[in-house]
């Protein structure tokens, strides 16, 4: 359960991050508390998740699915450049999340 916990918890940070560009500096009120809640909630979710599993694999597996997530998300949704190099780099942080996943013994 723990590992579903951080995988909501990371998908949520995906969300809360590509949601910051709407709220406009959170001078917009509905994305602001969607995006309050989106990041209060993936917090509440790692912390569940830290209570079984060693803090340095669920934060870096929660990072790694929200950074790879955003930066998908940047360039398919929000138009951001889509360059070999991005792509590589991306690929290196589901690399490193998978691995830490498979290392943590869990």
């Amino acid at each position: 359960m723990a590992w579903i916990a951080v995988i909501i918890a990371g998908l949520l940070e995906v969300a809360w991050s590509i949601g910051m560009k709407y709220t406009h500096g959170f001078t917009r009120l509905v994305p602001s508390l969607f995006t309050g809640a989106g990041i209060v909630a993936s917090m509440l979710l790692l912390a569940y998740a830290a209570k079984t599993l060693p803090i340095g694999t669920a934060y870096g597996v929660w990072v790694g699915i929200g950074a790879a997530g955003a930066a998908v998300l940047g360039m398919v949704v929000l138009g951001e450049p889509a360059t070999a190099a991005r792509i590589f780099f991306v690929s290196l942080l589901v690399v490193a999340v998978v691995g830490l996943k498979v290392t943590s013994g869990h």
